[in-house]
């Protein structure tokens, strides 16, 4: 039969294996925390980026729509240009 000396020597071997491997765990943790903050930042940069071209390929669209009709050149820059001012209006007002 084991001493309790004997006994006592193999707890503090195993509690320190369960702390190094914690400490392990914890550092593990924490660098998986920052490979997710650092990828929902890019998600959203992505959405973002995604939104713009989509907001652009709706305005080319409009565009190529008022080239196909028989109006006079002058109505379609002006309708354009009124077009060009309300997106950037709503894109100052999606910045504040």
């Amino acid at each position: 039969m084991a001493s309790v000396a004997e006994q006592l020597n193999k707890v503090v071997e195993k509690t320190e294996r369960l702390i190094e491997l914690c400490a392990a765990l914890q550092e593990e943790n924490d660098l998986l925390k920052l490979e997710s903050e650092a990828l929902n930042v890019a998600l959203k940069a992505s959405t973002n980026k995604t939104k713009d071209l989509e907001e652009k390929l709706r305005v080319l669209k409009l565009a190529k729509s008022f080239s196909e009709t028989n109006e006079k050149s002058v109505d379609i820059k002006q309708k354009i240009n009124d077009f060009v001012q309300e997106i950037d209006k709503c894109i100052v007002l999606l910045k504040k």
